[in-house]
């Protein structure tokens, strides 16, 4: 027999019928909104020229995929969904839910639309659902027994297969800003008949503290509200005391991991180094692991940085080496130094783009054979057929530069490093440009 399914949580509570009496509800389901104009902070989606709201102005609710960080409504705006398209709600959470219920639900939805009614199917942590499980989802959509809305933290591109993605539009929900929080607590002081014992600066942290999560914002509010009436207004100081402060939103293994290691590169490579230390610092906040990020510290020298100062390299390996032999706290302080040598430094790709270029070339040319003068012969047969024969020795010539050609016979020279004119590379450039001029007259004999 399939085991029920527990409700899906929401930004204001669950989805089962409230407790017995007003004050034994927690502050946030009291707070739930009772349509969808009440929802706060996704008017992108919700006001009068949002996407939703534009779609159910036209009478065609499709299937959605709602991603958002958690507490920013996703299973308010499905139930609510329901309620403005006439549809049934049923929820089901991909955390507790196997294909048992999968099925039942599909069941029911299927006997309710012989019977003319139809169903929203909210589906919640969608991304936990297997491959597999996904695509059981695709019969019942298309054939519209069920409006599929489903739930994510995660980016859709990474967690949902292909097929599910192209039966269902995907909406970006945002993490709640200080307007949207703040509406938030002045609904929760009129809801419970008092104001917050905190005082503005304690306020402002109160609301970083939830990090745009509205449902951790009432959470903590329930808990001032539960101090004596008579309690004096908090500072930031006792406002921390007593409430625990919550972990930065950071997953090593998932979408916020890549999105700030993007934010360090891009910052350090737009030469921003207060911009590349904040996104160092959320990264160490977050638990990364300082190794991982002194890797692309390296990789960034050597890609962004390179011959424009060849000191990034080896002092990305120092800084490396440090946290090595210091560890945490103190080998951080090596790597955020590099951080901001990295992004003070001249930039160049020069190289970067030269090797890959190089590479291209390597595959489009197979197996030539190098030029007969630069192979060495250290056999007579070798020495007869001409290896070796007319090289120069670059030191003895003038200005140590032979000018001889180096790439095989049957291929015309090309040109992949072109040094720029930031930073050491400007000094390379010249001397390039005078072998190239010495080159271009031993060619013309």
């Amino acid at each position: 027999m399939a085991r029920p399914s527990p409700p899906a949580a929401d930004l204001f509570g669950t989805t089962e019928a409230a407790p017995a009496t007003e004050a034994a509800r927690p502050l946030a389901d009291r707070l739930r909104p009772r349509t969808l104009a009440e929802v706060v902070g996704q008017d992108h989606l919700l006001g009068e020229e949002g996407s939703i709201a534009r779609m159910l102005g036209r009478g065609s609710l499709a299937s959605l995929i709602l991603w958002g960080p958690p507490g920013v409504g996703k299973t308010t705006i499905a139930r609510l969904l329901a309620e403005a398209a006439g549809l049934r709600f049923t929820a089901l959470s991909a955390v507790f839910s196997g294909v048992a219920d999968l099925k039942r639900a599909f069941d029911e939805a299927r006997a309710r639309k012989s019977n003319g009614q139809g169903t929203l199917l909210f589906v919640d942590e969608i991304h936990r659902f297997n491959r597999a499980q996904q695509d059981g989802f695709l019969p019942v959509v298309e054939d519209g027994t069920v409006t599929l809305i489903g739930a994510t933290t995660e980016n859709p591109s990474f967690a949902l297969n292909g097929a599910l993605l192209s039966r269902c539009q995907v909406m970006v929900l945002k993490r709640l800003d200080d307007a949207a929080l703040d509406l938030l607590l002045a609904r929760a002081e009129a809801e419970t008949g008092r104001a917050l014992p905190l005082d503005d600066a304690a306020r402002a942290t109160m609301r970083a503290m939830a990090d745009g999560d509205g449902r951790y914002l009432l959470n903590m509010a329930e808990q001032l509200f539960a101090l004596p009436p008579a309690t004096a207004p908090l500072d930031t100081a006792a406002l921390a005391s007593l409430l625990a402060k919550r972990a930065a939103l950071y997953d090593k293994d998932r979408e916020e991991h890549y999105n700030l290691i993007s934010a360090l590169h891009k910052s350090m490579r737009g030469s921003d180094p207060d911009a590349a230390l904040y996104w160092f610092a959320r990264m160490l906040t977050g638990g990364e692991d300082p190794r991982y990020i002194a890797r692309r510290l390296t990789r960034f020298a050597a890609e962004d940085i390179g011959m424009a100062d060849p000191r990034a390299l080896p002092l990305a390996i120092a800084a490396w080496e440090t946290f090595e032999r210091m560890g945490s706290p103190e080998g951080e302080l090596a790597l955020a130094q590099l951080v901001v040598h990295l992004a003070t430094a001249p930039k160049s790709n020069a190289v970067y783009a030269a090797f890959g270029a190089a590479m291209r070339a390597a595959k489009e040319t197979g197996s030539l054979m190098p030029p007969k003068h630069i192979l060495n012969a250290p056999t007579k047969l070798m020495q007869e057929i001409g290896y070796g024969s007319g090289y120069e020795y670059d030191h003895d010539a003038e200005e140590a530069f032979s000018g001889q050609d180096y790439f095989p016979d049957e291929m015309r020279r090309q040109s992949f490093y072109r040094p720029t004119d930031r930073g050491a590379e400007a000094a390379i450039a010249e001397r390039m440009a005078r072998w190239d001029q010495m080159r271009r007259k031993r060619k013309r004999g």
